[in-house]
């Protein structure tokens, strides 16, 4: 074998690699699905609160906030794990200023735990991404919003665009671009661009709907929808399009969705001070340290119907909830 072959072969094994870990997670996740009701299939955690952006539509942050203490964190994935949580996504705030990122990651990962986290892109760089990848990190959503940063929005495509080619490159993990269409109805064209970016770069695009202060839904323009349309097929996916066809159809016309809303049981909420959290808009409900956090209170929120859940756009806890659209009754509390 000439020496040059030595990275390709050692590249592909580690691809095989990923793919056989990937489809054992898929198959761990399909199973927690399917073997019960009552145990998590997602916590988002949030690692900070505290964000280099100071976006005008976003309220999850704030500029001063130390990261959580990595014991905290690696307390709170042991618990998850007790509660046969099916995986983790690590945000914020911006998740890598946190500064043992890797280290919780690797943790959730040895504990058979799916892994993602959600960033801005700005603080990436080739260390961090192999960081990342040695940590076994499975998932990336980088959010972009506009093509020129803006009052509303600083997450732009101009600021982080060379950061998707060092992903494009580099990434072991799958690398999702999402952007949030009502920002601003002058930059909806903006959308676009970010998801022609993304297929340039070969990477995956998905669209968000803007939410209120309380999660609920911002009706969109008739250009906005012309420009949903465009995106989606740019960047087809089953998984946004079960989402579209379930939630966000209704949605995006300004009506509301019938359906049974599980967050605190099959989707946390982990927020910084480590209680458990409907959502990140309904910080406060029910408000329990995860460390306490036990079966009976996922089998009491798993019934309790939320009243914000007809007009609610959070993607995240619309997937985790779909998996028993048809079973257990929600009675009021």
């Amino acid at each position: 074998m000439r020496d040059s072959d030595g990275p390709a072969q050692t590249g592909r094994a580690t691809s095989l690699r990923r793919k056989v870990a990937g489809a054992a997670s898929g198959a761990r996740f399909l199973g927690r699905v399917i073997g019960s009701r009552y145990n998590p299939l997602l916590a988002q955690v949030v690692v900070t609160r505290r964000c280099n952006l100071a976006c005008g539509y976003c309220n999850e942050y704030d500029n001063f906030s130390p990261p959580v203490p990595l014991q905290d964190l690696l307390a709170w994935v042991d618990h998850l794990a007790k509660l046969k949580t099916a995986s983790i996504t690590l945000t914020g705030g911006e998740p890598l200023l946190h500064p043992d990122l890797d280290v919780v990651i690797k943790a959730a990962r040895d504990r058979k735990m799916i892994v993602t986290m959600i960033t801005n892109g700005f603080r990436l760089s080739r260390g961090w991404i192999d960081r990342l990848n040695r940590a076994g990190l499975q998932g990336m959503q980088i959010s972009i919003d506009n093509i020129e940063p803006d009052d509303i929005s600083m997450k732009s495509l101009s600021s982080v665009e060379g950061k998707l080619g060092l992903l494009a490159k580099h990434a072991q993990f799958k690398v999702n671009v999402n952007s949030v269409l009502g920002v601003t109805t002058d930059r909806t064209q903006d959308v676009i661009a970010v998801a022609e970016a993304a297929a340039r770069h070969g990477l995956q695009h998905s669209v968000g709907v803007l939410h209120d202060h309380t999660g609920t839904l911002k009706a969109l323009s008739a250009a906005q929808m012309q420009a949903y349309e465009q995106v989606t097929k740019l960047s087809p996916s089953i998984v946004h399009g079960l989402n579209f066809w379930l939630f966000q159809k209704n949605l995006m016309h300004g009506r509301s969705n019938d359906w049974k809303c599980r967050a605190g049981a099959r989707y946390l909420y982990v927020a910084e001070d480590g209680k458990v959290h409907w959502c990140s808009q309904q910080r406060g409900t029910p408000g329990i340290p995860l460390l306490e956090y036990g079966l009976a209170d996922i089998k009491r929120e798993y019934a309790t119907p939320k009243g914000c859940s007809p007009t609610c756009t959070l993607s995240c806890v619309h997937q985790m909830s779909m998996f028993d659209r048809y079973r257990g009754a929600q009675t009021a509390s």
